[in-house]
Order: C-alpha cells, then structure tokens, then sequence
C-alpha cells in the first residue's frame, strides 16, 4: 500500500464499496466490474477506479474484480481486518439505536462498553451490555484497548467525555452532540449532525420543486 496521504472522501466512498461487495459476496456473485459498481453505488467507474489506485492494482481486463478479494483488500486498507471495540458514552436514545444496530458486526465494529454519568441508569443492562460509569471508562478500556470512541450524550457534556475518552487511549470518536470538540492533534473526530444534513436536503427539495414549477410555468406560456 502507498503511504500517500489518501483524501478523506476516498476513504468514505471505500465504506460504500465495501457496503455493495459484502451485498454481493452474500448474494453468491465471484466478480464485478467497475461499471457493476457504479450502477450499485452511484458512484461513477471512473472515480472507482482511481479510488482503488491510491493502493495498488486490482482487478482484471475483460474480467472485473474479485468480490472476495477486494473485500479482504479494503478491510485492509479500512483497518477492518479485524475486530474494532467502541466505547459508547451516552445510554439515551441515540445510544440504545447505536447498540441495536445491526451492521456494525458485518464490518468487525462491536460496541464493547456502554458509559453514562447517571446514577440511576449505572448497572442497568442496556442490549446485551451494562451501563457502566463513565469515572471507570479508563480502567474499563486498559482492558478493551479500544481506539473508537461514540460520544451521545447533550452538547453541553460533549467536551469533558472527549477529554475522558482522550485519556482513555481513543484516537478515534464519532461525535453526535452538536458542538464542536477541541482534541490533540492525533485524534480524529467525524461529527454526525442530523440538523445539518435536514438543512441541506431542506434547500435541495425546495430548489427542486421551484425549477420543476419554473419549468412548468415556462411550457405552459409556450404552449398557449
């Protein structure tokens, strides 16, 4: 593998195509095209291609890919070889979706623990997990070793859980709560922000409903 810095959008479309090959290896399919791809990812062949080439030569001319091994490639490449245990901080709603998920064990990720701060939620089982105390969270992880950490709990809590989990050995953590967290520079954060994502399809279904009534309008006067 390079070890050219690979562009975080790279890294994100890789997920999508493992998402497709895992489909098609359950499915009993051996190869696929880079066209294949397209039509199951809607991501175009071309960037699929050049995707790949950050990381060496795949498939075959007049062949394709073989779903099986491009599989073991971007679990590689993904660090998903092998098993990922998650520290989940926050037993509310958000939490309980997140232990209930059940892709998670198709890509090797495991919600290890479960922390919160409440008193009356400690000790209470949550999936097949107990809510642990959040003041434990380092002693818990020097067992686990996990490197992820999910942070859902209020944004004004959000901060002092990142500084625990920093402290815990997490250099990874994927941040529901709406604020933004200062971390050293050795720990990578992916904020997950529902309102932002609602706002941007909010302008995109009302931009496309006025050029669709635009273009109404415009054929009605030229039909008259």
């Amino acid at each position: 593998m390079t070890e050219t810095r690979v562009p975080i959008p790279t890294l994100e479309r890789l997920a999508i195509y493992l998402r497709v090959l895992l489909d098609a290896h359950e499915a009993g399919i051996q190869t696929l095209s880079s066209q294949e791809v397209e039509q199951h990812s809607g991501i175009n062949a071309a960037q699929f291609r050049k995707d790949l080439s950050y990381f060496g030569e795949f498939g075959k001319p007049g062949v394709g890919y073989s779903v099986e091994g491009l599989i073991q490639c971007i679990e590689r490449i993904l660090r998903l070889d092998a098993e990922q245990p998650i520290l989940l901080v926050g037993a509310g709603n958000i939490g309980a979706a997140l232990v209930g998920y059940p892709n998670f064990q198709a890509h090797r990720l495991r919600i290890a623990a479960v922390f919160d701060n409440n008193f009356v939620k400690i000790g209470r089982p949550f999936g097949d997990l107990v809510i642990e105390d959040i003041a434990r969270i380092r002693e818990i992880n020097a067992t686990i070793g996990a490197r992820l950490g999910i942070i859902a709990v209020p944004a004004h809590a959000a901060q002092e859980v990142a500084d625990l989990l920093v402290e815990a050995g997490v250099t990874g953590i994927l941040n529901f709560a709406p604020t933004i967290l200062r971390v050293p520079p050795h720990v990578h954060v992916r904020n997950v922000s529902f309102l932002q994502e609602l706002a941007v399809l909010s302008y995109q279904a009302v931009e496309e409903s006025l050029c669709m009534n635009g273009q109404a309008s415009r054929g009605g006067k030229d039909a008259v």
